[in-house]
């Protein structure tokens, strides 16, 4: 669409509004009677039919306001919908780190989106639907990789296009690790934190720590130490690398609070209840798939 106005519209869900769901279908039937449907893209499509009573001027500085300056259905804005705005399954309840799996754009680079239904089997072939989360609210958000959440130090998000990047990653070569409750691993000078998610791999000998990911407890300037029990696990014999950002294999998650992109899709039918109230109804906003 292009155009976008990244303010929030404050829907009014007052008695008699609605908000609907739907997906783009296109079904057929045959002249034995079969139906066919095609799943045009397996999203979820949004509709909001909304009506306000405010004093005049609230109307002008709010509604009208955001109205003229999208030029009717022009531009897009956020809407906030209070049925549907966490990715809790229930769309209301705090969102997790672990809520979804994140799509992958690209190695270090992700996109939030909703999984609907994740309390029930998924459609055999398809899958569950994913609504892409383009618009997530500044700063709620948590991002969770192998299962665990790592710090707001390790990733960044794009409140306006919802993708997550993976900071710049770090990596050491192991050259020891101890067999302790908290293994202590020996990587030379290195600028790993108390607190960052790690990730070891390659090691030889020690091959049960391979794969596993935890945070930092502890560092000095040759080595860290991480919340990993080694104790029961073979020597270390070699080799080895230890590094913040994922590696093939792990899954990417996420969970945060979201808007939906939105457009007007009706004129502004403005009604004069006395000299200072004002009534809109019938206002009809769409969801914007690739605002």
């Amino acid at each position: 669409m292009g155009a976008f106005l990244e303010e929030r519209l404050d829907v009014c869900m007052r008695v008699g509004a609605e908000a609907e769901d739907s997906y783009m279908l296109a079904p057929s039937t045959t002249q034995g009677g079969a139906r066919y449907v095609w799943l045009i893209n397996g999203k979820p499509y949004r509709e909001f039919d909304v009506g306000y009573i405010k004093r005049d001027s609230e109307l002008a500085e709010s509604v009208a306001s955001l109205y003229h300056r999208t030029y009717g259905g022009f531009a897009g804005f956020r809407v906030k919908s209070w049925d549907d705005f966490t990715t809790a399954n229930d769309g209301k309840s705090a969102f997790t780190a672990l809520d979804c799996t994140l799509d992958e754009i690209s190695p270090g680079l992700y996109q939030l989106v909703k999984e609907y239904g994740r309390d029930k089997p998924a459609l055999p072939g398809i899958g569950r639907p994913r609504r892409t989360l383009f618009k997530p609210v500044q700063g709620q958000w948590a991002i969770a990789v192998a299962g665990q959440a790592l710090p707001d130090t390790q990733y960044s998000v794009d409140s306006t296009t919802g993708q997550v990047q993976m900071a710049a990653n770090k990596s050491r070569a192991i050259t020891g690790i101890s067999q302790a409750a908290q293994a202590v691993l020996t990587v030379g000078s290195n600028t790993f934190a108390v607190g960052e998610s790690v990730v070891i791999s390659a090691v030889v000998g020690m091959t049960q720590i391979n794969g596993l990911r935890a945070l930092i407890t502890a560092r000095t300037t040759t080595t860290i130490t991480v919340d990993i029990n080694s104790s029961a696990f073979s020597a270390y014999v070699s080799g080895g690398t230890v590094q913040t950002n994922p590696v093939a294999g792990e899954v990417v998650t996420g969970g945060c609070e979201f808007d939906v992109p939105c457009a007007f899709d009706s004129t502004f039918q403005v009604t004069a209840l006395d000299p200072r109230h004002r009534e809109v109804t019938g206002l009809r906003l769409i969801e914007l798939l690739d605002p």
